[in-house]
């Protein structure tokens, strides 16, 4: 608190007038954009463009960086809508690092940057930065998880065909005779997940590509779209610690044991909360591996079990933070207006609104 304290009042006091003197008076949402740019500092994660290669020099990333920090604070459904935006407003345009109206590229140019930030993950680079420098410190108290429907612009991909059922190798049904010797069956991803393997190799297990997902709504109805979907990590605030894109159709329980395993190594926290989606042996037992305490809502299938202690109870409700962090990220931070194809892309456009997001999460704990 203290370091995040001291960057505010540095922008506050230092940064304001100086931008003011320079560009005139700054509005609310350009403030909020200094202070954004200001605390994730985007720009030192760029090499500065090389001047003596030949040929025409090209646009600088950092300032396309920049841009599309803006463009994910101003929630704005596409890039020509932020290249109007920044050619209509010119403290905007000098705050991104372009002195005059024809220094702005063009609309190919910001879609070949953005190219090159999602392959070399740059967003997610500055967001693990800006975690492990305000959020690494302090002790959390309790990491919510959920996974939330990202919707996609493009056709879900081909599964592999099944094999006939007349090829299918059938186990015999029934209990196995006296001195009979069957095969044990594969483990299960959670069961290798638990088993040892490494965060790289659980991550690359997962499936990425784009197809179709279903899930119940409130009202017990099924939900079906077409996409991706993000889980994440929460800690208390509001603050997104980690996060991990997959197919539309992938269990919130089988991303469980990565994210836990990637936000561990990020912050120290007491509890982990989680819904009934999580409820399974292996996902408990990484939690407590971990020195956590798991708090799950248990997936009766139609037994009667206990439910929460009071204690519990109460903590529990401490899990609405990850349902109001989806919305806003939706709503707010450009989560609704997915233009690009890809898990890659997909994954760098979501980032931005993630690092936007988690800035203004942050400096709502000292404003």
């Amino acid at each position: 608190m203290q370091t995040l304290s001291h960057a505010w009042h540095s922008i506050q006091r230092t940064l304001f007038p100086f931008i003011e003197e320079e560009s005139g008076p700054l509005s609310e949402p350009l403030k909020k954009l200094v202070a954004t740019l200001e605390l994730v500092r985007i720009e030192e994660f760029i090499p500065p463009t090389s001047v003596h290669m030949p040929g025409r020099p090209p646009a600088s990333r950092r300032a396309l960086a920049r841009a599309f920090v803006a463009k994910a604070i101003s929630n704005l459904p596409t890039t020509r809508t932020l290249i109007d935006m920044i050619t209509n407003a010119p403290a905007l345009r000098r705050i991104c690092g372009w002195e005059r109206q024809a220094d702005i590229p063009d609309e190919s140019t910001f879609s070949r940057a953005f190219a090159e930030f999602a392959v070399t993950m740059l967003p997610q680079r500055v967001h693990a930065a800006l975690i492990e420098k305000y959020e690494a410190p302090r002790l959390v108290g309790h990491i919510s998880r959920d996974g939330t429907a990202i919707e996609a612009r493009e056709r879900p991909a081909h599964k592999a065909p099944v094999a006939p059922a007349e090829k299918r190798p059938k186990g015999k049904p029934g209990r196995p005779k006296k001195g009979e010797v069957r095969p044990p069956k594969p483990p299960t991803r959670l069961e290798r997940q638990i088993a040892g393997m490494s965060l790289e190799a659980m991550l690359a297990e997962l499936p990425t590509a784009c197809d179709v997902g279903c899930k119940k709504n409130s009202k017990g109805n099924k939900e079906y779209w077409i996409g991706y979907k993000l889980h994440l990590d929460w800690a208390d605030g509001e603050i997104p610690v980690s996060c991990v894109l997959t197919s539309a159709s992938v269990h919130d329980s089988q991303v469980a044991i990565p994210l836990a395993t990637m936000t561990s190594r990020r912050v120290t926290n007491l509890y982990d909360l989680m819904d009934s989606a999580y409820d399974a042996v292996p996902i408990w037992t990484c939690s407590r591996s971990l020195g956590h305490v798991p708090i799950i809502d248990r997936n009766c299938h139609g037994a009667d079990l206990p439910g929460f202690d009071p204690a519990s109870a109460v903590r529990f409700k401490e899990r609405s933070t990850a349902e109001r962090g989806n919305a806003r990220l939706k709503d707010e931070f450009g989560g609704r207006f997915v233009r690009v194809r890809g898990h890659v892309k997909v994954m760098a456009h979501l980032m931005f609104g993630v690092i936007a997001l988690a800035a203004d999460q942050l400096l709502r704990l000292v404003v």
